[in-house]
């Protein structure tokens, strides 16, 4: 019913409708998802995947529409510059969808108050920040020990800490093009995932009051943008390749230069995760400590 109430063409004329359509589907995630499963002695304790298999589920219409769209256009252009001016509004789409789910699940997250939401997300950013001692750190950032909350640090060094997080981010984005590739919109479950993990990681870092939520997406945002961006080029590149090669077959004049293009899009994608990674390390902690 949702994708007939909103069709994915009437949203393509304006990539900032992304935002509102993510907030929706976002909200609707985690609402069915206490709602029906809040409760439940068992799937309770994956309420953090469900989430993301809903949001995955309403979000499926778009991206394959999109995923389709785009390929016909490579059928006809090439170079950097074209490449960049024919998809950058798929781009723009995608990277307001995913500030609209963003936004939507810290809001909720941290309103409902039910930990078990995105109990896996918080599960992750404690592996990423405390790894030898993950059970602790879920506990401590649980909504019952707010008092005890305090930031994970680490002593690695910031070159150290960089090629760290470039490495996890080229590996995400390997897998988001695969998925693309294999599953044409599956690439929206990692995206989806990343857009959760951030919400815990922003529940955490404002210790779950509603104030800081907009301080919370800055803090994370400054190089969490471009870095979904890089993955939206994957996905975006993974989907063109899997349906320029049905369409055209792998011998096709019109395949070679579709092939041309995924490449320009993967080294753009690599690039922009390179400056994510910057940010990160360098800038974002002259801000935020």
């Amino acid at each position: 019913m949702l994708e007939s109430l909103i069709n994915p063409k009437r949203a393509e004329k304006g990539p900032w409708k992304m935002f509102f359509i993510g907030i929706l589907y976002a909200s609707l995630s985690l609402l069915l998802v206490m709602l029906f499963f809040g409760k439940d002695p068992v799937l309770s304790k994956f309420s953090g995947m469900i989430v993301v298999t809903f949001s995955v589920m309403f979000t499926l219409p778009f991206m394959y529409y999109i995923f389709k769209k785009e390929e016909k256009k490579d059928e006809e252009i090439e170079g950097l510059i074209h490449v960049w001016k024919v998809h950058k509004d798929a781009i723009l789409a995608f990277l307001w969808l995913f500030l609209g789910f963003v936004v939507a699940f810290s809001f909720w997250f941290i309103v409902l108050g039910d930990f078990n939401l995105l109990n896996a997300q918080v599960e992750t950013y404690c592996a990423i920040n405390s790894p030898g001692a993950i059970d602790h750190c879920v506990q401590q950032y649980s909504f019952q020990n707010l008092s005890q909350m305090s930031e994970a640090t680490g002593n690695v060094t910031k070159a150290t800490r960089f090629f760290s997080i470039l490495e996890n981010n080229i590996y995400v984005l390997i897998f988001t093009l695969l998925f693309s590739l294999l599953f044409g919109a599956g690439a929206i479950f990692v995206l989806s995932w990343n857009a959760t993990v951030i919400a815990g990681a922003i529940g955490i870092f404002t210790k779950y009051k509603i104030a800081g939520i907009p301080l919370g997406i800055s803090r994370y945002m400054i190089h969490g943008l471009p870095e979904v961006a890089a993955y939206f080029v994957s996905a975006l590149a993974g989907g063109i390749l899997g349906v320029g090669l049905i369409r055209n077959g792998i011998k096709s004049r019109k395949f070679v230069r579709v092939f041309e293009n995924v490449v320009i899009l993967l080294f753009v994608s690599i690039v922009i995760l390179i400056i994510a990674g910057l940010m990160e390390v360098y800038l974002t902690p002259m801000f935020f400590h």
